[in-house]
């Protein structure tokens, strides 16, 4: 079983900052990629970043492409996600996942995503 927390969420003005970490235990392994998705309340869940086990390819949604960077750092089983340029509709709750793939495809499906974090709320006031 693996299990993952998010932290870092929280309430900031329009165009600023928050950078949100996902703490990884459990039967964790550095060989799966990992992803943040966000569901605001009313829509579905949504992809929003994955990044591969080492780090060295990313993808990204076009809503967040140029203003969300996701990392990781395996030494300490933790995934980033710096967000920047903050807009109303980034409000939601964001939540990390492990793939369930062993392969080093990224995939922007929630189906592809075998464990998931309860969520960090993330509320962006104009």
């Amino acid at each position: 079983q693996v299990q993952l927390v998010e932290s870092g969420g929280g309430l900031v003005q329009a165009g600023g900052s928050l950078r949100l970490s996902c703490a990884a235990s459990g039967r964790t392994s550095s060989t799966y990629a990992m992803a943040w998705f966000r569901q605001a309340p009313g829509k579905e869940r949504e992809f929003v970043a994955a990044t591969s086990w080492s780090g060295g390819s990313t993808y990204y949604a076009d809503s967040v492409k140029g203003r969300f960077t996701i990392s990781r750092d395996n030494a300490k089983n933790t995934v980033s996600l710096q967000m920047s340029s903050l807009k109303p509709e980034d409000t939601a709750v964001y939540v990390c996942a492990q793939s369930r793939y062993m392969n080093p495809t990224l995939y922007s499906g929630s189906s592809s995503y075998a464990y998931w974090g309860q969520g960090t709320q993330v509320t962006v006031s104009s």
